[in-house]
C-alpha cells in the first residue's frame, strides 16, 4: 500500500455532482479562470480497443454544443513528461457550481487515428 501518494481521483476544484443534462457531471467547487487546465482525461494506449484509457476526470464530463473547455490532444504533461494524452483546459471563466462541459463526438469510428481527422471540440 502508498502512504504518501498525492495523486486523487479529481483535483481539489471539482467534483462530481447530478447534472441537469445527464445522469452525474462535473462541477467547479470555486471560480476558475479562462485557460486553466484542469487536468488529463485520457492516455493513449493502443492495447485498448479505442486507444484511449478513460481517467476519472474524463468519466463524467459531459457534451455541451456551447462548451466551457476545449479538450485538447497533447503528447507532453509537465509532470510526467512524454505521454500521448488528452487534457481539459477552460475556454472561459467558470463560476463555482457550474458544470464543466465539453464538446465532443461519440462515434464508433472504423479509423483508430480517430483524433487527426475529428475535432473533439469546437
Amino acid at each position: 500500500m502508498i502512504k504518501d501518494s498525492a495523486w486523487r481521483p479529481l483535483p481539489d476544484f471539482l467534483t462530481i455532482g447530478n447534472s441537469k443534462i445527464e445522469g452525474l457531471g462535473l462541477f467547479a467547487l470555486k471560480d476558475l479562470p479562462e485557460g486553466k487546465d484542469l487536468g488529463m482525461t485520457h492516455i493513449f494506449d493502443k492495447r485498448f480497443k479505442d486507444q484511449y484509457i478513460r481517467l476519472p476526470l474524463g468519466a463524467f464530463i459531459n457534451h455541451h454544443e456551447i462548451p466551457n473547455c476545449d479538450a485538447i490532444f497533447a503528447d507532453f504533461d509537465p509532470e510526467i513528461g512524454e505521454i500521448k494524452h488528452i487534457r481539459i483546459i477552460t475556454s472561459k471563466k467558470i463560476n463555482k457550481g457550474e458544470e464543466i462541459t465539453v464538446k465532443y463526438i461519440i462515434n464508433k469510428l472504423k479509423n483508430p487515428n480517430w483524433e487527426h481527422e475529428y475535432e473533439a471540440t469546437q
